[in-house]
């Protein structure tokens, strides 16, 4: 599959860890792990994704960011994977990308690491900077009426999630990362969906590190933007 991204706002940007360089191996996950899980479907009356609840974001792994990280593999059920699930649908259907700051990758963990001058900088101007201008997009993919957008599920390939070692892309710690995860919604009876860029694992937690794309030719991004399900990956990157 050609993996495409649609570019909604101009401002060219370019990120700085894009493909995996020297300095370390790529170890691909367990074959014994094949199965594309998903979250469940969200609704006003699923405590799972969107509970019946005030506007607000669900806690992820509070914490967990300034901590050691560990090479615990992540999964996609749990409270942890449900809360970063709904946070980030709550942000792109109400356009505001505050709400899913708990799903994204921890400014601690970050900072634990990159191995580059001023990571807190880095990850302020560049990663959190290009994740609100691509929820913003994904907002204005789901039109006037956003609100009527049900969540259906969130496939994650968990059978190409691969351990990233350290020394690749500038890092001095590694993770588990996984590329190209698709958000499957339903708008006015027609199931569409988008992909995420890439997940990345703290302390076996998936967090958002990249939205609506990692090589940046324009600000504001949507990723592989799709009638139906849509098909996950393609893999690479770190």
């Amino acid at each position: 599959m050609v993996r495409t991204s649609v570019a909604v706002a101009g401002a060219a940007l370019v990120a700085a860890c894009g493909a995996a360089s020297g300095g370390g191996a790529v170890q691909h996950a367990s074959p014994a792990s094949t199965r594309v899980s998903t979250a469940p479907a969200a609704s006003p009356s699923s405590p799972a994704t969107a509970p019946a609840r005030p506007l607000g974001s669900l806690p992820v792994a509070p914490g967990q960011g300034s901590l050691a990280q560990t090479r615990t593999r992540p999964n996609t059920h749990g409270r942890a994977f449900r809360a970063m699930v709904s946070d980030l649908w709550l942000a792109v259907r109400t356009g505001r990308p505050s709400l899913a700051r708990p799903a994204f990758f921890p400014l601690a963990a970050y900072k634990q690491v990159k191995a580059i001058y001023d990571a807190a900088g880095d990850w302020r101007t560049r990663l959190w900077l290009d994740f609100r201008l691509d929820v913003r997009a994904a907002h204005r993919l789901l039109g006037t009426h956003p609100r009527a957008a049900r969540l259906v599920r969130v496939i994650v390939p968990l059978a190409d999630a691969a351990w990233i070692d350290p020394g690749v892309c500038y890092n001095k710690v590694g993770y588990w990362h996984v590329a190209g995860p698709r958000v499957v919604y339903r708008m006015h009876g027609r199931v569409r969906s988008f992909g995420i860029a890439s997940l990345i694992s703290w302390r076996g937690v998936w967090y958002v590190v990249h939205f609506g794309g990692v090589t940046r030719p324009a600000a504001g991004m949507v990723d592989a933007p799709a009638t139906g399900p849509g098909h996950p990956g393609p893999q690479g990157g770190c």
